[in-house]
């Protein structure tokens, strides 16, 4: 779990991105002494040095385009799933079977 130094010195990163500033340690630094956190010196230029180079509002709105976000594929499995899930379900594949050990000729206590 991340401590209250981490998720101040991103909330300050954060903040700073909403305005169109450049996320610095300098500025993450003001920010988190304006707001009487304390923090290990080395966190804000560890933030700003991870944000080099980043799209952070880019990396904000794609977070939820990623292939194991469970919404979006039920979102568009749902209008599919009135006039073809019969369909669906006559065309189920096979898994292929895993072999045990058993099938090979020996087991766990042979």
């Amino acid at each position: 779990m991340a401590s209250n130094q981490e998720l101040a010195c991103v909330y300050a990163a954060l903040i700073l991105q909403d305005d169109e500033v450049a996320i610095t340690g300098e500025k993450i630094s003001t920010l988190l002494k304006a707001a009487n956190v304390e923090f290990e010196p080395y966190w804000p230029g560890l933030f700003a040095k991870a944000l080099e180079g980043v799209d952070v509002k880019n990396l904000i709105t794609s977070v939820s385009s990623g292939a194991g976000s469970g919404p979006a594929p039920a979102a568009a499995a749902a209008p599919a799933a009135g006039g073809a899930a019969p369909a669906a379900e006559t065309k189920k594949k096979e898994e292929p079977k895993e072999e045990s050990d058993d099938d090979m000729g020996f087991g766990l206590f042979d």
